[in-house]
């Protein structure tokens, strides 16, 4: 399954249990959470890490499909472009591309 037929079942799955699939300010609210709960499962070490990362891809990939984006397609467009960026430290020590 490519990841814009996941997106779709994404969304109908929304749609099925009426869920929000109007509100982009709600979805990038629960996001952001899932964001966080993945991140505090990877903290604590918890056995979910795996569950949350997947709840921050369905997110995600239905904000993709909402806006009618292939997210699939932007990914790897965005791994090209990422190849051939170069990157340097800047005062602060942290690595950002030239």
């Amino acid at each position: 399954m490519s990841l814009k037929e996941i997106q779709k079942e994404i969304v109908e799955n929304k749609k099925q249990h009426n869920f929000n699939v109007k509100d982009m300010h709600e979805e990038f609210c629960h996001l952001y959470g899932e964001v966080g709960e993945a991140y505090d499962a990877w903290f604590k070490g918890l056995d979910t890490f795996q569950e949350e990362l997947a709840d921050v891809a369905i997110f995600l990939l239905g904000i993709a499909e909402l806006n009618d984006i292939d997210l699939e397609a932007e990914i790897k467009k965005k791994v090209e472009i990422n190849k051939g960026r170069i990157y340097k430290k800047n005062e602060k020590g942290h690595l950002v591309h030239i």
